[in-house]
């Protein structure tokens, strides 16, 4: 997948690694750039072409598919993250809206958006996952659930979209230096160094992307003896 001169669609591009994803996309010579947000209004990002899209919405998402037929890379960024455990009081709702948007946005984004891939010689779709596809801790186990169901879907995608020559790349990657993990306190990966990875290994052919640290050693732990999943996340 060359991005030079190619045709990039970013949901909630408005702000955090989604934002940084656009440009990054402009400043590689994507040749467009449709940014995707709930708010189309929230995107200031010169250079980019605003839509509005909810993911959790088929139509709008059937409208965004009308209305951006040229795209060859979908970039399924858009993610919610609830904090609580999975009995809290409202375990049970956080944990669907974490569904819907981290695993069925995705899931209907790809479906929408394969057959447009496919006229375009086929392209890409970048799955954004997480280290904590792989472990779960307690005040963030509905995200973990969301988003390991997230990662069996990129690996159903590259199984199923193989054919007609679609790349797919998960990146997986700890916590990033935005808003969302603005409460965090420890290491931070830079937004620009995650895109960086993802782009160059998009260009390489690459299937997936351990951006930091944190993922390798997580990653490599999914084989220990005792199975790193059994526990919290390695710090």
């Amino acid at each position: 997948m060359k991005i030079h001169n190619a045709v990039a669609l970013v949901t909630g591009a408005n702000r955090g690694l989604g934002l940084t994803f656009a440009k990054s996309l402009l400043a590689r010579g994507a040749r467009k750039v449709y940014a995707a947000a709930r708010d189309p209004a929230s995107i200031a990002l010169p250079g980019v072409t605003p839509i509005r899209l909810d993911v959790t919405s088929l139509d709008e998402i059937a409208e965004a598919a009308r209305l951006c037929g040229d795209v060859d890379l979908l970039v399924n960024n858009a993610g919610i993250a609830k904090s609580g455990g999975l009995f809290s009081a409202e375990g049970l709702e956080t944990s669907r809206a974490e569904m819907e948007t981290n695993y069925f946005g995705p899931l209907a984004m790809s479906r929408a958006f394969a057959p447009i891939l496919a006229a375009h010689g086929g392209g890409a779709i970048v799955n954004v996952l997480s280290v904590l596809s792989w472990v779960s801790l307690p005040q963030s186990a509905g995200y973990s659930a969301s988003k390991a169901a997230a990662w069996s879907l990129t690996n159903g995608l590259r199984t199923q979209l193989r054919a007609q020559g679609t790349q797919v790349l998960g990146l997986h990657v700890g916590y990033m230096d935005t808003d969302m993990a603005s409460h965090i306190d420890g290491p931070k990966s830079s937004p620009d160094d995650v895109v960086r990875q993802v782009l160059d290994a998009l260009e390489a052919g690459g299937e997936e992307v351990l951006a930091d640290e944190l993922s390798r050693n997580v990653r490599q732990g999914l084989s220990a003896e005792r199975g790193v999943y059994l526990g919290a996340a390695a710090h």
